[in-house]
């Protein structure tokens, strides 16, 4: 009994981790969950605030911020959701952006204009944007 036990609490605390890593976003699911960049003027369609990562496999600081906000996900859990963009994969999106240099990070609050950042960003950084740009802390 006392292993059954053992076994799901390590199951409860893996299970929100599992689920809080970052989403791929492709064009379709982006037009969907976050905005109609080809039809409609800035209208955010979450229901959650997001971060939103353009990133390339090439690149070396996207892949050290892309470790950071796995880690950023599985703190924030269910209050954000955090995607990622391949650069190299969704033409359309890099160019909807204007996206130039990498990492390009935006953050998507409920209400009003997504803010971007250029570059890799700290743990503390990312932490502190979250808590002041989406959830208003």
């Amino acid at each position: 009994m006392k292993k059954i036990a053992t076994l799901f609490a390590i199951l409860a605390m893996a299970i929100p981790t599992l689920a809080s890593e970052p989403i791929a976003m492709d064009k379709q699911m982006f037009i969907e969950r976050v905005f109609d960049f080809q039809n409609d003027s800035w209208a955010y369609q979450g229901d959650r605030p997001a971060i939103i990562n353009f990133w390339a496999p090439w690149c070396p600081p996207c892949r050290i911020l892309g470790r950071t906000l796995t880690q950023i996900a599985r703190e924030f859990g269910d209050e954000i959701y955090v995607y990622k963009i391949n650069f190299d994969e969704q033409p359309e999106l890099v160019a909807a952006f204007g996206v130039r240099n990498l990492p390009f990070t935006l953050f998507v609050p409920m209400e009003g204009a997504p803010q971007a950042k250029v570059g890799n960003l700290s743990r503390r950084a990312l932490r502190r944007s979250v808590n002041t740009i989406l959830l208003n802390r």
